[in-house]
């Protein structure tokens, strides 16, 4: 049997969403969108599945005000039906599902020895306070005494 696909475009009104509580407006607008679909595909026992961008756009205002209306285009292939936005891009390509690792991917890493960190650490402590030291013992405040004595030569100019 050739994998017959039924594809149609619709706008359906979530405005249902409003009789219920403001925190459950939005559960309830994919919920109605859900409905709409499996009634009107036929898709009673098979899957609706609503893509990212549909239900971005639901849950865009947040939970409490879901869109009045949004159009859709659904495609049914076999059982399963799958939502989209009209506007939006097929994915043509499947990704592979993620291979799962072995036990021997699983192992952790050997962690490097503590006596060659400890070394690094104590070379980085003596470093530190040796600069602080060398910046004290240079006077900062030479170049603000030179800029304070020119501007006490130039004329006021009112």
């Amino acid at each position: 049997m050739a994998t017959d696909k039924l594809e149609r475009i619709y706008t359906v009104n979530l405005s249902g969403a409003y009789g219920y509580p403001r925190t459950k407006r939005a559960i309830k607008a994919v919920e109605i969108l859900r409905a709409f679909i499996a009634r009107h595909m036929k898709a009673r026992d098979g899957k609706v599945t609503i893509s990212n961008a549909v239900n971005a756009l639901v849950w865009g205002r947040s939970i409490q005000k879901p869109p009045r209306r949004v159009k859709v285009r659904a495609v049914k292939e076999g059982s399963d039906v799958k939502v989209s936005l009209v506007d939006e891009k097929q994915a043509k390509v499947k990704f592979a599902t993620k291979k799962r690792a072995t036990a021997e991917e699983r192992k952790p890493k050997a962690a490097p020895k503590k006596a060659a960190e400890a070394k690094p650490d104590t070379a980085k402590k003596e470093d530190k306070p040796a600069e602080k030291k060398d910046a004290k013992a240079q006077p900062a405040k030479a170049e603000p005494k030179a800029a304070d004595a020119a501007a006490k030569k130039a004329p006021a100019k009112k």
